[in-house]
């Protein structure tokens, strides 16, 4: 026996999205809804009332009003701690929890909190320490996962006789390609003004380096694939690999995407994983970029191209994703702070968008990520071993939950070289953490 009968008195779109989240997505029940108090109570077999009042015995959850309404308003939020729990949206005593899940979860795999006013980064993006997961201190708990298991034990106690699926841990790899190489294919007037600015710097090293490069005389830095790629094979892993295909801008400086060379590193790459566009930063004032990126990649690998993820985080609420939809992405790796490792949506695995402005669930798939190298060293400014530290705390929280550990990373942080010294190290670490039992 694997499904649950759930009633509330008003079917809503936000109300069904959250409990097929969490009955389907994360406990793997069958589920079936109604609004039907008489068909309700004259079922047989686990059910579920989620109102103000229960209706006879089943299992009750006391429903706050968030998925109930329409709009997006100002929302008055008081965070408590419940048995090693954070938790809001308080309810009643009667309630098989003392906060109601559903409006909790909504609240941050929604991001609702981003269709609010706030104050933008400098990148123009959302600060995590607007969110209040990080203002209550529970950005590094996976707190939709942790809520689902909670209502897993109380259907368990209630209905002893359900049965759940097993869910197994997973590690997803991914890799963004921002800067191919570091001296090489960039070109006559590229490669004078690097050197320019180098020696302007009085950087003789860069000076030094870039000449042996471009001589033949040692490996582009940057040039890290054949490392990625043993580092695959060796651990089993699944990468996806990410690439920026913009026109040449302050905040994208690729390579441009007509050079060979580049052309072949990206189809040798798409033998070995799977690849998807990484849309540029000027993509986000000029959506017309965005299908052009798209049909750059299409035409170099040879494929329909349904991944994304958003050079620099670039996420607006909701017109980053719309756009993406219109542009058959079905899947975006963006979901993730620039500037702190954790949970931004409070979970640890995929789920739809749901588009508040329009109020229904889409079929664009998020992929949350946990932890980005660039977070860990320029934002943060952690040690090797402090960052390692903190992703393997990470690690342990999405084991307990059996969730998916999704990083970010980059080709030139395992160049071993400036100020990436020690962050190839870090990289193996956590993979050796990731695929151990």
């Amino acid at each position: 026996m694997n499904s649950v009968l759930v009633y509330t008195h008003k079917l809503t779109n936000r109300n069904s999205y959250m409990f097929r989240l969490f009955f389907r997505e994360l406990l793997g029940l069958d589920l079936v809804m109604t609004d039907r108090i008489n068909d309700f109570a004259a079922a047989t077999g686990p059910k579920v009332s989620y109102g103000e009042e229960p209706i006879a015995d089943e299992l009750f959850f006391y429903a706050r009003s968030l998925v109930f309404e329409t709009g997006i308003v100002e929302q008055n939020i008081s965070v408590f701690t419940w048995e090693g729990n954070e938790v809001f949206y308080a309810t009643g005593k009667n309630s098989a929890l003392p906060f109601d899940p559903f409006c909790c979860g909504f609240y941050l795999v929604s991001r609702y909190e981003e269709y609010l006013p706030h104050i933008r980064d400098s990148n123009d993006r959302f600060d995590a320490h607007n969110s209040l997961a990080y203002q209550h201190n529970f950005l590094s708990k996976p707190v939709v996962n942790q809520w689902a298991e909670l209502i897993r034990k109380k259907l368990v106690e209630k209905y002893p006789a359900l049965v759940f699926p097993i869910k197994n841990f997973r590690f997803q790899p991914t890799i963004d390609i921002d800067n191919a190489y570091a001296y090489r294919e960039k070109g006559f007037m590229r490669t004078v003004g690097g050197y320019a600015k180098a020696i302007l710097k009085f950087d003789l090293e860069d000076v030094r380096m870039r000449t042996r490069v471009l001589l033949g005389l040692r490996n582009d830095p940057y040039d890290t694939y054949a490392y990625q790629l043993a580092l695959q094979k060796k651990y089993s892993l699944k990468p996806i690999y990410f690439f920026l295909l913009g026109d040449y801008g302050l905040n994208d400086k690729n390579i441009s995407s007509q050079n060979h060379n580049f052309r072949q590193l990206i189809c040798h790459l798409s033998d070995y994983a799977e690849v998807g566009v990484h849309p540029s930063f000027g993509s986000n004032k000029d959506p017309l970029k965005l299908q052009v990126e798209i049909g750059r990649l299409k035409n170099i690998v040879h494929r329909d191209i349904f991944q994304s993820r958003q050079h620099f985080l670039m996420l607006k609420f909701p017109s980053t994703y719309r756009n993406l939809l219109a542009r058959d992405i079905t899947a975006d790796y963006s979901m993730g702070f620039a500037n702190e490792v954790g949970f931004r949506a409070g979970i640890c695995c995929p789920f739809n968008f749901y588009d508040l402005d329009l109020e229904r669930e889409t079929t664009l798939r998020i992929h949350p990520f946990a932890a980005m190298d660039a977070t860990l060293n320029l934002y943060m400014r952690l040690t090797p071993d402090e960052a390692f530290d903190k992703v393997k705390n990470l690690i342990v929280e999405i084991k307990k939950v059996n969730g998916v550990f999704s990083t970010l990373w980059h080709n030139e942080t395992l160049s071993d070289e400036k100020q990436w010294k020690g962050w190839k190290k870090v990289y193996e670490d956590i993979i050796e953490e990731a695929c151990s039992k």
